[in-house]
């Protein structure tokens, strides 16, 4: 008689394409269960909105299991201590997961997970989910490894399911929420849903037409809000696989070609959108391979050489000001409120805020990383340090952007309607205004009622010039020999295979 094998839900909150499932399925009873674990719940980068989006997913993932014959157990506790309570009432042959890179706090948890299953004589399978490669040797390859694993079968889901729980004594403590782990709710009122079938009419409505100017839309506040795909928290908390994700778009893709070759008239820009939109979910998994690889970017600089550069000129101060929207540049304030409002901004205006914080404030990267890591939902480890670090210029590899928060607001919102809703008190300023209100005459603030000082705070620092003192202190830095030196280290480790890395295409 076949043993029971445990199903560990983590970042894999669905039935379709769900290998651990499938493969756990087809060697005998099942249990599926999900752990409400407290170090990962109070991580300085984790936030209630998260925990509300995993309680949307788990509540439709439950009723699916339900509909073919298995349940879903809910467990609170660390681990591995919980599990050992429950293999003590259903003893479970082995365990079958997706493979997961997380922050420190999970591969930790992994690492406890892993010496327990060896004491216990327990086999714990795991199967990757992304195209990240764990042990990868090195970055020849990656991006056609890439492509062959994406083009793999779809696995379908488990018609029915035999379910190992016949004790009426396992623990299950239910779908909990922010209240019930002692978390401060989240106060966030346009925030996506969590769920397989958000995540599937999420994917239907872009393929179907959103998509069409993906990549003009993709940068403005304004347009990205519908223009973007919003596949991100999905595949954050995988109630969608981005091996779906990339096969439907690739053959949406196919279908526009062939309509246009009928001679249906479709916009020019569809195409060349879907494509766009296709090399970046094969950057998404190039982001999470360099935490793979280096799982201490999370805390200390990519490249070494950049060490000392803000650490010792924090400023608390000027930190506030940024994590309140309160920096007196409409566009990064309004960019500030709509995250902590709506957990989602566009990526251009991700790269503005940490180019903000790290450039004109001169921040140090961690505690940027921390913040807007609770405010983003689609929250993702290894994208988010990755990412952070190169818009903050210490990666040694990338080049550095500066973003004038001036410009972004004549680029991103000429007629002043995103920073409008967002930050009111500038409603009454003129359009010619808005990109730097100080500069609106006196008395003609007083007549609008919107004193720069009073109503709305002075630039916390001046644009032009901490511009240009970050590009000297940057330009220094990367001169230097031993700079110069580690970038090639660091491209050898991480740099994208598709092109040869900067100085190369410089000297060639």
């Amino acid at each position: 008689m076949s043993r029971p094998q445990l199903v560990w839900l983590k970042r894999d909150l669905r039935m379709r394409d769900h290998a651990p499932l499938c493969a756990a399925a087809e060697r005998g009873p099942i249990l599926v269960a999900y752990v409400y674990e407290p170090d990962q719940l109070d991580a300085p980068t984790h936030d209630a909105s998260h925990l509300n989006f995993i309680r949307e997913s788990l509540a439709e993932l439950e009723r699916q299991l339900v509909a073919r014959g298995a349940r879903l157990t809910l467990l609170r506790g660390l681990l591995p201590d919980a599990f050992e309570r429950l293999h003590a009432r259903v003893g479970f042959e082995a365990i079958w997961s997706h493979e997961e890179t997380g922050h420190a706090r999970s591969y930790a948890r992994d690492e406890r997970v892993k010496t327990w299953c060896r004491g216990r004589g327990i086999a714990w399978h795991e199967i990757p989910q992304h195209g990240v490669v764990r042990r990868l040797g090195s970055r020849d390859g990656w991006a056609a490894r890439w492509t062959r694993t994406m083009r793999r079968p779809l696995l379908p889901e488990p018609e029915r399911l035999e379910d190992a729980l016949g004790a009426p004594d396992v623990e299950h403590v239910g779908l909990l929420g922010p209240a019930d782990l002692g978390l401060t709710p989240s106060g966030r009122t346009e925030v996506q849903r969590g769920g397989e079938t958000q995540a599937q009419e999420t994917l239907d409505s872009f393929l179907a037409g959103r998509s069409v100017s993906y990549r003009t839309d993709m940068s403005s506040p304004l347009s990205a809000w519908n223009g973007c795909s919003r596949l991100s928290p999905h595949l954050a908390y995988g109630t969608i696989s981005i091996r779906e994700v990339a096969q439907r778009s690739a053959a949406r893709r196919e279908e526009l070609k062939e309509m246009r070759a009928r001679g249906e008239d479709l916009p020019a820009t569809w195409l060349s959108s879907l494509a766009s939109f296709e090399k970046r979910l094969r950057w998404h998994c190039h982001f999470i391979q360099k935490l793979e690889d280096e799982p201490a970017l999370e805390f200390r600089n990519m490249a070494r050489a950049c060490d000392g550069l803000r650490e010792d000129e924090w400023s608390e101060e000027r930190f506030e000001a940024w994590k309140q929207g309160r920096t007196g540049y409409p566009m990064v304030d309004a960019c500030m409120r709509a995250l902590e409002a709506t957990g989602w901004i566009n990526f251009r205006m991700r790269a503005m805020l940490v180019s903000f914080a790290s450039y004109h404030l001169w921040l140090h990267w961690p505690r940027v990383a921390e913040h807007l890591a609770r405010l983003f939902l689609d929250f993702e480890a290894g994208i988010h340090f990755s990412q952070v670090q190169m818009q903050s210029g210490t990666t040694g590899i990338n080049a550095v952007r500066i973003y004038s928060p001036v410009k972004q607001v004549i680029d991103q919102d000429p007629r002043g309607e995103f920073i409008r809703r967002w930050v009111p008190e500038l409603a009454p300023v003129p359009v010619a205004y808005l990109p730097e209100p100080y500069k609106m005459p006196l008395d003609e603030a007083a007549r609008l009622g919107c004193r720069i000082g009073r109503d709305y705070p002075r630039p916390i620092v001046e644009n032009t010039k901490a511009m240009r003192e970050a590009r000297e202190r940057l330009s220094a830095l990367r001169r230097g020999g031993e700079a110069r030196q580690e970038s090639r280290a660091v491209y050898e480790k991480h740099g994208s295979r598709r092109r040869p890395p900067p100085r190369r295409r410089a000297r060639s």
